[in-house]
C-alpha cells in the first residue's frame, strides 16, 4: 500500500470515528504540577476530553487545543478556552509565543510531514520550564519487528501502523525529536507496564531490550 499524500492524509484522518477523538489523557493530567492559574497547550486535542479534565482538576485557567478534524473542534470548544482548527504546520501561532506552561501531545507527531519542525514552533509557544508531556507509537516494538522479520510492513486501521501514520520513532529518536526542540527530556517510557514475562526479561537483561515491550512511547520533560 502507498503511503498517503499530505492531501489523502487530511481526508482519512477527518474520517476517522468519533471514538477516536474522544480519550482523556488523564495519566498526563494527574502528572501537571500546573494550577487555575496556568495556561495549557494541547497538539490534537480531539472532543477535548483531556482539556475538560484539567480545567476541572484545577490544572489550567485557561486550554487551548489544536485540531484538525472540524467536527471534533466543534465538541471540544464547548468545554476548553479556545480550540484553533487547522493543521499545525500551516497555523499562526506567533501570537502564542510564550505563552503556556504545559504542552500536551497524545497520539500526534506520528500524523504530521515534518515532526522536528512542529515541535519548534509549539516549544517557542512554551515559558522556560514549562511542562511537556507526549506520546506516540513505538516502531521498534517486538511486534513490528516480527512482522519485518517475516517480511510484512502492512497499514492497518489502528495502531502502530495506522494508515494515516507518516512518521515512526523509536524511543531513542522520539527523545531527539523533543531534546532537538530544547526540551529537557527526563523521562521515556512505555505507556503502560510491561507484563510479567516482559519484566522478567527485562530484569534479565537490565532492560538493555525494555523498547521492544513499549506499544507507545511517552516522552516528558521540561522547556529549556
Amino acid at each position: 500500500m502507498d503511503t498517503p499524500t499530505d492531501a489523502s492524509l487530511v481526508s482519512i484522518y477527518r474520517d476517522k470515528p468519533a471514538s477516536y477523538f474522544a480519550n482523556a489523557r488523564n495519566d498526563f493530567v494527574d502528572l501537571l504540577s500546573t494550577g487555575t492559574q496556568s495556561a495549557i497547550l494541547e497538539l490534537g486535542c480531539g472532543s477535548g476530553g483531556t482539556g475538560r479534565a484539567a480545567l476541572a482538576a484545577g490544572k489550567a485557567g485557561h486550554y487551548v487545543g489544536i485540531e484538525l478534524n472540524p467536527d471534533a473542534a466543534k465538541l471540544a470548544a464547548q468545554n476548553l478556552s479556545e480550540v484553533i482548527v487547522g493543521d499545525v504546520q500551516e497555523v499562526d501561532l506567533t501570537s502564542y509565543a510564550s505563552m503556556f506552561d504545559a504542552l500536551i501531545i497524545s497520539e500526534v507527531l506520528e500524523h504530521v510531514t515534518d515532526p522536528w519542525r512542529t515541535m519548534e514552533r509549539l516549544s517557542a509557544c512554551l515559558k522556560p520550564g514549562a511542562q511537556v508531556f507526549a506520546s506516540s507509537p513505538n516502531i521498534a516494538h517486538w511486534g513490528v519487528i516480527v512482522g519485518l522479520l517475516q517480511g510484512r510492513f502492512r497499514y492497518k486501521d489502528a495502531g502502530v501502523m495506522d494508515r494515516t501514520h507518516l512518521r515512526w520513532f523509536t524511543p531513542e529518536s522520539y527523545r531527539s525529536l523533543f531534546e532537538a526542540a530544547g526540551i529537557d527530556v527526563d523521562t521515556v517510557r512505555g505507556m503502560r507496564r510491561p507484563g510479567w514475562k516482559a519484566a522478567m526479561f527485562n530484569a534479565i537483561t537490565g532492560k538493555r531490550f525494555d523498547h521492544l515491550f513499549m506499544a507507545q512511547i511517552v516522552v516528558g520533560g521540561r522547556k529549556r
